[in-house]
């Protein structure tokens, strides 16, 4: 790619904080802008030097020649099409964890083509611009929702943005997407919240649980220390698929219940060598 480009980053938090790193490294960055509500976080990602200066939103979008939102799920649907609205040939992409709310809230604006969709499979459980990280996204996969959808010229330059940042890249539709990442990401959290609330509950009358934590125990509830103001909003945008998939996990975790309580060491062992299977699939 020979031509850097001004570059407008919507949230200088983890996600957008550490795609400015990639951006400015890979010499994609003529000049880094930042638009960001949080003062405190302003302030981080300056002396951190993630951006070069902070804009109101309207002045950072005339001055780019792309535009990154990595905010909440919740705010994006909202801030999308008013981002659209005052764009005039302007690339504008996400890197939101749910795709289908948010296409579908820009599905008839005349400026539809764009935008392009995409999900980085990468996160931490910290947040704010000190949890930025330098190569946060080589070889993980990034994922490209309704391409067709996105005007020819957008969408390469994103293809080749993420390819030059050490991204793998998939192609998906939007409820697709949001069925997959409900198994794969968003289920994940939930059983790492559940169970931290279940141990520190246990915790009130036991106080020697964290003195004996295992490594087991700090990977299994390690995601319990993500961000609230990320987590529900994406709970909620993809409910239905979130439900389906804690409906199948509660009847995952009522069978290993059901087999301790009658004391059923083969249907124990079942269970195990079925999940043990997951080998095939994480090495």
């Amino acid at each position: 790619m020979s031509n850097r480009k001004r570059i407008a980053i919507v949230g200088v938090g983890l996600i957008g904080g550490s795609m400015a790193l990639q951006l400015h490294e890979k010499k994609l960055s003529a000049k880094l802008i930042g638009v960001e509500a949080n003062q405190e976080h302003a302030e981080q990602a300056l002396e951190y030097e993630l951006v070069d200066e902070f804009l109101p939103l309207e002045e950072a979008i005339a001055a780019a020649e792309v535009i990154v939102l990595a905010i909440p799920v919740n705010k994006m649907v909202s801030l999308l099409p008013q981002v659209l609205d005052r764009v005039t040939d302007q690339i504008v992409f996400d890197m939101g964890s749910t795709k289908a709310a948010l296409i579908e809230a820009v599905k008839e604006h005349p400026k539809r083509g764009r935008y392009v969709a995409t999900h980085p499979m990468w996160g931490t459980e910290y947040s704010g611009p000190k949890a930025a990280q330098r190569g946060a996204f080589e070889g993980k996969a990034v994922i490209l929702c309704n391409t067709h959808e996105s005007d020819p010229d957008a969408l390469d330059w994103i293809k080749k943005m993420y390819e030059k940042i050490g991204m793998r890249l998939v192609e998906m539709e939007a409820k697709a997407h949001d069925l997959h990442v409900a198994y794969v990401s968003h289920i994940s959290h939930i059983t790492s919240f559940a169970l931290a609330n279940t141990v520190l509950e246990k915790e009130k009358v036991e106080s020697a649980i964290f003195e004996i934590a295992s490594a087991g125990f700090e990977s299994t509830v390690r995601l319990a220390k993500s961000n609230p103001e990320m987590w529900v909003p994406i709970f909620l945008q993809n409910k239905e698929n979130v439900i389906d998939v804690l409906t199948e996990h509660i009847d995952q975790l009522t069978k290993f219940k059901e087999s301790i309580q009658s004391n059923d060491s083969k249907g124990l062992q079942a269970l195990i060598d079925d999940a043990n299977k997951i080998k095939r699939i994480i090495k």
